[in-house]
């Protein structure tokens, strides 16, 4: 199991998972109050990658609920072992179709839909199984996806309607809005905006598609700010990660 550094104990790291997720609290809380928004409209995510189910358990006792991972392999080993403590489980890392079985099975809802092979394969999975997964656009906000620039994943602006309206159509599945991740070495705060233009598009078409799932560690404020619905906050709260090991 992976301990982290300077955590003796189950108490200490309590402790210290506490004293960051006041600190997170207290940076919300001030995006919210500049911003002239209220806490309740958002939703703070967990982002618990790299780190063990014991810290999931403890942010629970601490009174998250929410919980963000990257990796089906980890995810769904995280899910099972916390099953049964009413935890909404988020993925939001790049989604292989041949993953879908296993997320589909843990997941209430996916940031990361990008593409309509992977709208299909989503929908059929969840009519098997009998579920509804709520799912989210993401949006590639870099000033040129797809044209071998870094990028961070995502659908270009111009495509977010069409595939909306895939998932909206889709049995199994609830459009509920969209994601991005705001691209490296650009102010946050311009790519958000963005991402809010194109997220009144959608609801133009699906009103009930009003989640905007921005922000990060360092970029809260411009994320609240621009109408950011779900906050996914990893570093913040459990610290720098390691790499992850298979």
């Amino acid at each position: 199991m992976f301990v982290r550094p300077g955590a003796r104990s189950v108490g200490d790291r309590r402790e210290e998972l506490a004293a960051a997720l006041a600190e997170v609290e207290r940076s919300v809380e001030d995006a919210c109050r500049a911003a002239g928004r209220s806490r309740s409209e958002i939703t703070l995510i967990a982002v618990t990658k790299t780190y063990p189910a014991s810290d999931v358990r403890l942010l629970a006792e601490l009174g998250v609920s929410h919980v963000g991972e990257n990796r089906d392999q980890e995810a769904a080993a995280k899910a099972a072992e916390c099953a049964g403590l009413g935890l909404t489980w988020h993925f939001i890392g790049q989604l292989q179709t041949n993953k879908v079985r296993s997320v589909v099975s843990y997941a209430h809802m996916v940031h990361s839909v990008d593409r309509p092979r992977l709208v299909d394969a989503l929908g059929r999975e969840a009519v098997r199984v009998g579920r509804e997964v709520d799912c989210l656009i993401q949006v590639a906000l870099d000033a040129a996806p797809g044209e071998g620039g870094a990028g961070r994943g995502g659908a270009a602006p111009r495509e977010v309607p069409a595939l909306a309206g895939l998932v909206a159509k889709a049995e199994g599945l609830r459009l509920r809005g969209v994601m991005a991740v705001a691209p490296l070495g650009e102010d946050p705060a311009a790519a958000f905006a963005r991402l809010r233009a194109v997220a009144e598009r959608v609801r133009e078409e699906h009103p009930a598609a009003d989640v905007i799932s921005a922000g990060m560690s360092g970029d809260i404020p411009q994320a609240v700010a621009n109408g950011a619905t779900h906050l996914r906050v990893g570093t913040a709260l459990l610290g720098r990660r390691k790499p992850f090991v298979r």
